[in-house]
């Protein structure tokens, strides 16, 4: 009996998962690689961050989202090479090392934060990419609120309440606005000597608009609805140092001010994984900014048909790194698999349907473009509910995850305020080890 086409997926992400679920039923063998147990909504990450939804909510298992696939194996561990000539994947789990063979691959391993080389701004301002990330913010912006209460001196109060997000983007906005919600609307009655409502929300970006994908009618509508909510909106200003304790700002004059700010958080910015610079030395691939590797128009790399690289990590005729890109990304590639099965050679070139981008400013407020539709306000965040829900993996996470925004959205409770020590020091405490310093890698 021949042996059947194997397939390897890395990453559990958008690309990764729904390329996984594509091929159920198909003559194939599949091992996806991941150093994660779940697939993470990251949207949503800004939720869990500000204590609306729980991180199993947007983060389902994914054993559990394939468990009926019988011919899908997951294997956890983090990939650290790839070698193109030889056709096999190399990873590991703890000090466990493995080499996996393929005969087609799909890489999809998403994107980091990236601090424009000022990589040392994370144990400051940590990003929005993870589940640690998320957590680590919520302690951050629990924490300095227990402490504001604890304090006597306005200066310390002053800081401890200032609340600095870094980049106006989706996730940036959406954070600032959270945030807004928090110290203006849910916790003001939970404190009682010092005024919640008194905190400082600031927004600061270098660009000249909030949400400039969106066009100059939507943004200019999402920063007059930051401002109505009570988020400071610095545009044109560039963070140029972060520390315990607060940020400089350089304006575009030159001019540098700094805000004193305990809770900083970073969400400009994104780089792809190092996996992307690995397949360009091999295959002579180019490099975007962002490290994403430029792909043939079948999301091939050159000279290398037998691999897909989906997601964050491509660069492909300007296209977004949405979630929606990566999911067509990864159904396109499994579909040519397939379908090489039995036609080998077969290709197609990917073709992308824009399904539209959104983004929520606060509870009933949000702005969304889709197609020639440009709207903002209530019937926006109706939509971006919707939208949000649907893509929500499991009856189980999106019953849930529906029950906590009644809660968050229609009431003021925060349902998910659970914090630990360790979330929050953990960053800082890897960084002490100095460089090259690995947690995960067993002893010696």
């Amino acid at each position: 009996m021949s042996r059947r086409h194997h397939v390897v997926i890395i990453g559990s992400g958008f690309g990764g998962l729904f390329a996984a679920r594509a091929f159920d039923g198909q003559p194939v063998d599949v091992t996806l690689i991941s150093k994660t147990g779940q697939h993470l909504f990251q949207p949503l990450l800004y939720q869990v961050a500000t204590g609306i939804l729980s991180e199993g909510e947007i983060a389902p298992v994914t054993r559990e989202v394939l468990r009926r696939q019988k011919n899908v194996q997951i294997h956890l561990g983090e990939v650290t090479d790839i070698d193109l000539g030889q056709r096999t994947v190399h990873y590991r789990l703890f000090d466990k090392r493995m080499v996996m063979e393929y005969d087609s691959l799909i890489v999809a391993a998403g994107a980091g934060q990236s601090y424009f080389g000022n990589d040392e701004f994370a144990r400051f301002a940590p990003g929005m990419k993870s589940i640690d990330d998320a957590l680590e913010i919520r302690g951050r912006i629990f924490g300095a609120f227990e402490l504001a209460e604890l304090s006597r001196e306005e200066s310390d109060i002053d800081r401890l309440t200032t609340f600095v997000v870094v980049g106006a983007g989706p996730t940036g906005v959406e954070m600032a606005g959270q945030i807004a919600e928090l110290a203006y609307r849910a916790l003001p009655s939970e404190f009682h000597n010092f005024d919640t409502r008194a905190s400082k929300v600031i927004l600061v970006d270098g660009a000249d608009r909030v949400l400039g994908s969106f066009g100059e009618k939507l943004s200019a509508k999402a920063r007059r609805a930051l401002e109505r909510l009570g988020v400071d909106v610095r545009l044109e200003s560039k963070v140029v140092d972060v520390d315990t304790g607060g940020l400089l700002i350089e304006r575009a004059d030159g001019t540098r001010y700094r805000i004193e700010a305990s809770c900083k958080v970073w969400a400009a910015g994104v780089q792809a994984s190092p996996l992307a610079g690995i397949l360009a030395a091999q295959s002579g691939a180019k490099l975007d900014r962002a490290g994403r590797i430029e792909v043939e128009p079948d999301l091939t790399i050159r000279d290398h048909p037998e691999v897909f690289v989906v997601g964050d990590m491509m660069a492909l005729d300007g296209l977004p790194g949405v979630s929606p890109v990566a999911i067509q990304g990864g159904r396109h590639a499994a579909k040519i698999i397939a379908e090489r099965v039995s036609r080998p050679g077969f290709t197609e070139r990917f073709q992308y349907v824009d399904k539209g981008s959104m983004a929520t400013i606060s509870r009933f407020s949000a702005i969304a473009s889709i197609g020639p539709i440009r709207t903002a306000g209530f019937f926006a965040w109706l939509l971006w509910l919707a939208v949000h829900l649907w893509y929500i993996i499991g009856f189980k996470q999106r019953l849930t995850t529906l029950l906590h925004w009644v809660v968050s959205f229609v009431g003021n409770g925060r349902a998910e305020r659970a914090v630990t020590t360790q979330q929050v020091i953990a960053r800082g405490a890897i960084a002490d080890h100095g460089p090259g310093y690995d947690p995960l890698a067993g002893a010696d």
